[in-house]
């Protein structure tokens, strides 16, 4: 709760290994939610397995951070064999609920983890009270409700549901062409099956026209010269804008895709909703918009355009769509700090930067601020003009003091 009795709803950040971990509880997630070594929606993320799952619970509860472990896969009937022994790790390592999609998988939960919650994965499809009430009435504590409602459908939801019964919901990261991830085309194009944690994204290849009889012979179905079109790209959801609606719709826990992103997006998301939300806590108002630096940080990470997704309009008005691949990545890291001592700021390169450069800085929880690089000097003493070496360890003059975990970054040429 606010200072002005506001429900601020829990923040959730993305988690695929310890470094993105570290940066969520820092830059201001109340919970994350990751994958262990199986049973997982993710199979290319990195995971935490074997001890490193405790490992990873004991830092975050440490820190007034919860833990959220994805269980949400289709296991298949000689997976369920490895299902127990599973789930006594999970048990053991302390998590805090269990994300699941398959009500056998939500069977052998309630038997062998029954004191740890139990949250119904997107991939349920819940678009209506009744389902999300079936599964209360089952044990769950908390449904994550299909990206594909309107902000009036989530509000009737919440209206005709128990109280202790929590929504959380998308607010940030990449959408799906499919209903909220339920998809095949991965398993037709490259064996992958996209309901078992190994989609290969093929909705954001780039596609043209063949014809059965000319075989080999492309035809032109393209917006532009470049020949192909990503007809199934969707566009990213940013609801950053939109906290109050948000709030006042009933949404416990606003949730930030993107378990295989890198550390550095984990930050910058993180700490801009952590902002935005605390913001309008403090406004106590319907009408607050976040501070125009806040809204600028959705720019500084590797991102697709951006779209409200299905919560002010449906996808015929606006396709939801960039006909563009890849990703915008207008700004890039140059290091990480790892502390300041002896008047100079001490970092680990993450792309070359030069003396005299203009940096910026992000630190948990502040408005990020311009530095200018000074002279280099490398871990044995000798001054560099550059760091051309990944991950190389560089000291720079300190003008200000940083935090340790916080980014350098720069505008990329």
């Amino acid at each position: 709760m606010s200072e002005k009795n506001i429900f601020l709803p829990e923040l959730l950040a993305p988690v695929g290994d310890f470094d993105r971990l570290y940066a969520a509880v820092r830059f201001g997630a109340d919970a994350v939610y990751l994958g262990a070594d199986a049973f997982g929606m993710r199979s290319a993320a990195a995971s935490f397995g074997g001890e490193k799952l405790a490992q990873a619970v004991e830092y975050a509860h440490a820190n007034g951070a919860k833990v959220y472990l994805t269980c949400n896969t289709l296991p298949r009937n000689e997976e369920f064999k490895a299902l127990p022994d599973f789930l006594c790790r999970v048990r053991d390592a302390g998590v805090d609920a269990l994300i699941v999609t398959d009500l056998g998988v939500m069977g052998f939960v309630k038997k062998f983890c029954p004191d740890t919650d139990i949250h119904i994965s997107t991939q349920a499809g819940i678009v209506n009270y009744a389902s999300a009430n079936a599964f209360y009435e089952m044990g769950a504590k908390r449904v994550v409700l299909a990206r594909e409602l309107s902000i009036e459908e989530v509000a009737e939801i919440r209206a005709k549901i128990p109280r202790e019964l929590e929504i959380e919901c998308f607010v940030h990261g990449a959408m799906c062409v499919s209903f909220s991830g339920r998809c095949l085309l991965s398993n037709y194009l490259a064996a992958r099956d996209a309901n078992r944690g190994e989609c290969a994204q093929p909705c954001r290849w780039k596609y043209s026209l063949v014809e059965h009889e000319r075989p080999g012979q492309q035809f032109d179905i393209s917006q532009d010269e470049t020949g192909g079109t990503y007809i199934m790209n969707s566009k990213d959801m940013c609801l950053i804008e939109h906290i109050p609606q948000l709030v006042k719709a009933g949404i416990s826990s606003f949730k930030i895709e993107g378990r295989a992103k890198g550390e550095y997006y984990v930050a910058v998301v993180t700490n801009a909703y952590r902002a935005a939300i605390d913001g309008y806590g403090l406004s106590g108002s319907a009408d607050y918009v976040p501070e125009q630096w806040i809204i600028d940080e959705m720019k500084k990470v590797s991102s697709r355009e951006y779209c409200t997704g299905f919560y002010f309009d449906k996808p015929e008005n606006t396709a939801h769509i960039t006909y563009e691949g890849g990703y915008i990545r207008p700004w890039e890291v140059s290091a990480s700090v790892d502390g300041c001592r002896d008047g100079r700021i001490f970092c680990t390169q993450r792309n070359r930067f030069f003396t005299g450069e203009q940096l910026e800085v992000l630190q948990p929880g502040k408005k990020p601020f311009t530095i200018t690089a000074g002279e280099r000097i490398d871990r044995d003493g000798v001054v560099c003009a550059s760091a051309n070496i990944a991950m190389m360890q560089v000291s720079i003059p300190r003008e200000y003091d940083i935090e340790q975990g916080s980014y350098l970054r720069k505008r990329r040429q």
